[in-house]
């Protein structure tokens, strides 16, 4: 049996779309989602880039965060106690600067209670190296063999879509000891204000995220599928229950939920709601029973 077997549900709420889960209290129903992915955590405070960091975009969104977060020590002490108490897994989402942090974060992640899974977040396109060890088959094996051989929880690898040759890279992070990955992260892109001839983000380029990076979410997913034999987590403008369906049948096993939560909050219980009966439309009872159906 797989961590993703494990989940209740096989909607999950992504990283960096959902607050620390209190920002949701009242609106979504905590005990329904597979799991909750607070934002990614460091090993020290980030700053984050410089303002403006969002800018909307036809069907979708450019942000630039920077991983903007209070570090480790203070998530453990200050964000982690809320989250133990909501009836739901919780998957912490991590980033490294360079292996040698792998370590570090793993001990303090086992000695914390409450934490169900870690996604090595590999693949952020909005800070310095952010993506080096997601466009390197070798150095993605590298990097997730070294957090596995510190950590017994099971590990998500959360890959970029800023690459060619995405299946090879999940190999790595299979070979490296993944449970799973996580495909895709935000696509990399550029808003102009032509007008003044500057980028509309302080940090000039960003991830692009929503409805319009799905299709190539999609094929991510069917060529991370075809490559690797442990689960895939579906992530990329999923809104409604024909896109997350969209994402079984390509591959994924489980989707996260990400831009369309700013927009649209209930959106999860709105999918959750809608899902047996699209599993009645293919004539199953479960999620499992469709995954990689996909013909051709």
């Amino acid at each position: 049996m797989t961590f993703i077997d494990t989940l209740t549900s096989p909607v999950l709420a992504a990283s960096g779309t959902f607050g620390y889960a209190k920002e949701m209290e009242g609106v979504v129903d905590f005990s329904r989602l597979g799991a909750i992915i607070p934002k990614t955590v460091t090993l020290f405070p980030r700053s984050g880039n410089a303002p403006p960091r969002t800018v909307e975009t036809a069907a979708g969104m450019l942000n630039s965060i920077g991983l903007d977060n209070d570090g480790i020590t203070e998530f453990l002490s200050q964000k982690l106690p809320y989250l133990q108490t909501l009836n739901t897994k919780i998957i912490i989402s991590i980033a490294v600067k360079d292996i040698e942090e792998c370590a570090i974060l793993a001990e303090q992640i086992e000695t914390a209670s409450g934490i169900d899974a870690v996604e090595l977040n590999v693949s952020c396109p909005n800070v310095s190296g952010g993506v080096d060890f997601a466009t390197d088959p070798k150095l993605c094996e590298q990097i997730v063999q070294r957090m596995r051989q510190s950590l017994t929880l099971p590990l998500i690898v959360k890959l970029s879509p800023n690459v060619w040759n995405i299946g090879d890279i999940a190999k790595g992070a299979e070979a490296g000891g993944a449970d799973a990955i996580s495909a895709v992260n935000t696509c990399l892109g550029l808003a102009v204000d032509w007008r003044n001839r500057t980028p509309r983000l302080g940090n000039g380029f960003g991830g692009l995220s929503g409805p319009a990076i799905k299709p190539i979410a999609l094929r991510c997913v069917r060529h991370v599928y075809k490559a690797v034999q442990i689960p895939v987590i579906g992530i990329g403008g999923i809104e409604t229950i024909d896109d997350a369906m969209e994402f079984f049948v390509t591959g994924a096993s489980a989707v996260q939920i990400g831009t369309a939560n700013f927009y649209k909050p209930t959106v999860t219980m709105q999918i959750l709601d809608a899902l047996p009966d699209a599993l009645a439309e293919l004539r199953a009872k479960t999620v499992a029973e469709v995954v990689g159906t996909l013909t051709g």
